[in-house]
């Protein structure tokens, strides 16, 4: 090694160029052998640096965004599940909504791959620089109840605005108490104009009778379900699917999901 490259790497370390340093002796080698003029062999460690930082940027988001599984929707089984709207899901990849501050809701029965295709969506936001947040809604409930109670509900639901996008999983699951509701037409409200993900059970239609104030239904899910796509998930589960395979190929009925 010369004095000069040792000088450079020292240079690089300095101005904490890792991602150059990472592919220094390469791109050497490369310049030697004629593959790269100057000009060249700058740009491409240049281009070493950029790659490494969007990489180390994109797994933190993915950290913090929480996610159960890093789902994604190349990872997601449209033949296993024939009657999904597989072109919608697709289009909504696209991530116009997002652009847009539109939500997203899929709903239907248990286990048809709603929380996958949720977070899968918001996965495809996180590669596109999005910030995410992933959590089940009674834990959001939870969350800002701790907050009534300790005096933090304002940092709380600061934190639960900050996101692009937020995904409510588990949504409208049993009946709320006046205060979670009031909680969640706060949270709608101050994320006016920011994507939330939604996933449910049941129908958004469904949803209005679990308020006890009638006038609070009204006013949440009118605004938030007149600004969303609704995805409709109406097949046979998709976890058998995703179990371990049996001796004979096929999903073992005695695995759990």
């Amino acid at each position: 090694m010369s004095v000069m490259t040792t000088a450079l790497r020292e240079s690089l370390k300095t101005l904490r160029l890792s991602g150059m340093l990472e592919t220094l002796d390469a791109r050497l080698t490369q310049a030697q052998g004629g593959e790269l003029g100057h000009l060249d062999f700058l740009q491409v460690l240049c281009q070493d640096e950029i790659t490494r930082r969007e990489t180390v940027a994109l797994e933190r988001r993915l950290r913090r965004a929480r996610f159960e599984q890093q789902a994604t929707l190349e990872g997601f089984d449209f033949q296993a599940s024939p009657k999904l709207p597989a072109a919608q899901i697709r289009d909504l990849a696209a991530l116009r909504w997002l652009h847009s501050g539109e939500s997203v809701i899929p709903f239907g029965p248990v286990g048809v791959g709603k929380t996958h295709v949720a977070q899968a969506l918001a996965h495809q936001a996180v590669r596109q620089g999005a910030n995410v947040r992933f959590a089940k809604t009674s834990r959001i409930l939870g969350e800002l109840a701790g907050g009534h109670a300790d005096r933090t509900w304002d940092k709380r639901m600061r934190d639960l605005i900050r996101p692009d996008v937020l995904i409510l999983d588990d949504f409208a699951m049993r009946q709320l108490s006046a205060s979670q509701a009031d909680d969640l037409y706060e949270l709608v409200s101050e994320r006016q104009g920011r994507s939330l993900i939604i996933t449910s059970n049941r129908a958004p239609s469904d949803w209005y009778p679990l308020f006890p104030n009638p006038v609070v239904a009204e006013s949440l899910l009118d605004r938030l379900i007149n600004a969303s796509h609704q995805i409709i998930m109406n097949s046979p589960s998709y976890r058998p699917n995703k179990r371990p395979k049996g001796p004979t190929g096929k999903p073992d009925s005695s695995a759990g999901g």
